[in-house]
């Protein structure tokens, strides 16, 4: 196949880091995407819809072309209410030499925000409802048999989806589990649905636990360690770094938005890799904007200076490039050229060497 050759890849053998020649390689064998040790991969989600599916390799290129990398992990999502496995997308994803990282989002059309469940509920999987739909999801993500990372009910300690352990009894406390009855409701379901893959034999995918940076409401009980699934479980750490959405908010610098969140969410497991699995700020005209706001350019540039060395555990960043229109008519311009100065701020952010945008690939054994 003509995706491993496009990879522009460091590739090595698992365990022992000799590097493979091109007459050793094998282009249809298994390969896993190595955790860089030095730097981190760079990625984007590149506005695909409303539906957050709509992959196209003309829009990945584009994007490329205009920040002046390639992108090592290409972010897009696969809604249940779509009831099937994006197998095109990723093909798309992982023939351009990239890493797909799926949202799996339990959820049903149409996909609003802020409401409770749906028939997609927390509740209803653990009762088996949808097994059939988990087992040929997974049988189809095994078939496809490349890396992906997959993202099983993102940011679940905010109340805007309806996973969210708000919805599911919250700070009840649950004797019987030792934890609150809304985050607990979340991890038994996420244990339950990454089970059911791996049973099926999809060990290509990378699972990853992925926090809002903070929760909301901000409570004990909504804090990463009351959703923590278990290291078993997980193989990234992920968290969304967000900065002004809306026009009338102020928008935190960098080391505000990270500091307490990385240092929490690294303490889940002290070994995990670290993902700013989506980070983003929005522009806005000067006369709106908070006299004491970091502006977006300087927003961009401190993020692509400080994940790689004030983090050291943050091994990929991807960046959340979407523009939408908000109830009162306004719009949230967060993509990256919503004006010269931050498209070239990202530019010059994302050409240093710190940040990786060919994968680092290593042959599975056979066994």
């Amino acid at each position: 196949m003509k995706c491993v050759v496009a990879l522009s890849l460091a590739l090595v053998l698992a365990g022992c880091g000799k590097p493979l020649s091109k007459t050793q390689m094998d282009p249809n064998g298994p390969v896993e995407v190595a955790v860089p040790e030095h730097g981190a991969y760079t990625g984007a989600f590149m506005d695909f819809g409303d539906a957050e599916d709509d992959v196209t390799l003309e829009t990945i290129e584009d994007f490329e072309e205009m920040v002046g990398k390639r992108q090592a992990i290409i972010a897009s999502s696969s809604y249940w209410g779509e009831q099937n496995f994006p197998v095109d997308n990723l093909n798309v994803i992982w023939r351009h030499g990239s890493l797909p990282l799926v949202f799996w989002s339990p959820w049903d059309r149409p996909y609003a925000e802020d409401h409770g469940p749906d028939k997609f509920s927390l509740t209803e999987i653990l009762a088996g409802k949808w097994d059939a739909y988990i087992d040929k999801w997974a049988d189809a993500a095994r078939d496809f048999g490349h890396p992906m990372v997959v993202v099983f009910g993102v940011e679940m300690n905010g109340t805007w989806f309806p996973w969210s352990g708000a919805y599911y009894g919250g700070a009840q406390w649950e004797p019987e589990h030792n934890n609150w009855k809304g985050p607990d409701t979340f991890r038994r379901a996420y244990r339950y649905v990454v089970d059911r893959v791996r049973a099926r034999g999809a060990s290509n995918i990378k699972w990853m636990f992925h926090t809002n940076n903070y929760p909301y409401p901000y409570e004990t009980w909504n804090c990463a360690p009351a959703y923590y699934p278990g290291s078993d479980y997980v193989d990234w750490l992920g968290l969304s770094v967000y900065g002004q959405q809306y026009k009338d908010e102020p928008n935190p610098n960098i080391p505000s938005l990270v500091d307490w969140p990385y240092e929490e969410i690294g303490r889940l497991d002290p070994k995990k890799p670290i993902m700013i699995a989506e980070w983003a700020t929005g522009e806005f005209p000067l006369a709106t904007a908070k006299p004491s706001a970091i502006r977006k350019p300087a927003w961009i540039r401190q993020g692509l200076e400080l994940f790689p060395t004030r983090y050291p555990r943050i091994k990929a960043a991807v960046y959340w490039h979407e523009r939408w229109q908000n109830a009162d008519g306004s719009y949230s311009n967060l993509r990256v050229n919503s004006s010269v100065e931050s498209l070239q701020a990202y530019r010059e952010g994302v050409a240093h060497a710190d940040w990786l945008g060919d994968l680092i690939l290593r042959a599975i054994p056979k066994r």
